[in-house]
């Protein structure tokens, strides 16, 4: 299968502490395992004049940079005037090399998408991932590009609520959930460095919405415990972190400045070490549209306790993969992971639950399985 994917962003791009980077890491783990049998083409928008045209990115997968603007990084709404010239880039790619699939990403890469295939009747699915769906012109953009598609792909059941709310078709919705590298995220394998108290850990952005504050303010009421802060700026900058300095300024303000601990930024490939070395990952963000902290947590084989929203409400099996709670409710995040602490057999009995359900589930795998059922069906209703 020839794969047209369409992201106005850099995939390859290095990471930033924002969901942008969740969302490449998602475009580039889904790229490299459909890229295992398939052909997988990137294409974006220039973003530098280091970029090169072309650049094989691993078996099976290529990255283009197309020229459309001016060749720097520009900011989502910035992109809008230059999506008709990715366009007509793209019209041109492919009328040299037609795909049998496209699959867009984020709006941006929808509306490049559907000026690139017009005229060539080939199925096109999209993917809008966790975008903001406040502001009333894109959600007007996102209902428009979600009716021309032939699926949209929701990452869990209540993005699937929300295209239906904003008026995509059910018919016309796939919900294939973000993946899990289950060889790099397994219960099997080397912990990182600790002390004697039991440890706690958040992973992710330091801003109050990520749910870092409500673990601090959790953290007030599980006497003894530490907890571990991976996320926000590279170590050496996090005392020029705005959102840092707020998060240590409420962990003085409750009284737990002692036992919070701010790592900064950690690699991607750091994080199975770390969370090895947790006995609870907390996970409470108040929106959480791939949930991907919660299932390496349980693909890694320890308990976590996550807010009940969005794609925490499917991976999460309360009671058996992990732990629930209403989002903003620092004092039941605190009770409840205070019961874990206190008995070692369940936390055991959890993580085997959550290891399981997060190999069988959540595989890259089974995710590209699923992703490849999606396109052969759109391509043989376009037929």
């Amino acid at each position: 299968m020839n794969i047209a994917f369409v992201s106005s962003d850099t995939p390859s791009a290095p990471q930033g502490k924002d969901d942008l980077a969740s969302q490449r890491a998602y475009l580039m783990a889904v790229a490299r395992e459909l890229g295992r049998e398939h052909k997988v083409t990137i294409y974006t928008r220039r973003h530098s004049d280091a970029d090169r045209p072309k650049v094989r990115l691993s078996p099976g997968v290529t990255l283009e940079c197309l020229p459309a603007g001016p060749a720097q990084d520009l900011p989502e709404d910035g992109l809008l005037p230059y999506l008709s010239d990715l366009g007509e880039q793209l019209m041109r790619r492919w009328g040299q090399d037609r795909p049998d699939v496209i699959h867009a990403h984020s709006w941006t890469g929808g509306l490049a998408a559907i000026a690139g295939a017009s005229g060539l009747g080939v199925p096109f699915t999209q993917t809008f991932g966790g975008e903001d769906g406040q502001d009333a012109r894109k959600v007007k953009l996102r209902r428009a590009i979600g009716r021309r598609a032939s699926v949209v792909i929701a990452g869990c059941g209540d993005e699937e609520s929300t295209l239906i709310r904003m008026g995509v078709p059910r018919r016309n919705i796939a919900v294939i959930p973000c993946g899990v590298d289950v060889e790099r995220f397994r219960r099997q394998g080397p912990a990182a460095a600790r002390g004697t108290r039991p440890r706690l850990l958040h992973v992710g952005p330091l801003s109050p919405y990520k749910g870092v504050h409500t673990a601090v303010r959790a953290l007030a009421g599980i006497p003894d415990a530490e907890l571990v802060v991976a996320g926000g700026s590279p170590a050496g900058d996090l005392e020029h972190d705005a959102d840092a300095h707020r998060v240590m300024l409420l962990a003085k303000e409750v009284g737990v400045e002692d036992r919070v601990t701010l790592l900064g930024q950690v690699p991607h490939s750091s994080i199975p070490k770390l969370m090895r070395s947790a006995d609870v990952v907390v996970s409470l963000p108040r929106e959480a549209p791939s949930g991907v902290v919660a299932i390496e947590a349980m693909a890694c084989g320890v308990p976590v306790v996550a807010s009940a929203v969005g794609a925490h409400l499917d991976s999460v099996v309360d009671g058996v993969t992990g732990l629930l709670v209403p989002a903003d409710r620092p004092a039941q995040a605190a009770r409840l992971t205070r019961e874990l602490l206190a008995d070692s057999t369940r936390r055991t009995a959890i993580g085997f639950a959550g290891a399981d359900r997060a190999r069988s589930r959540y595989s890259w795998e089974r995710i590209g399985q699923e992703l490849v059922q999606v396109y052969e069906n759109a391509m043989a209703v376009q037929r």
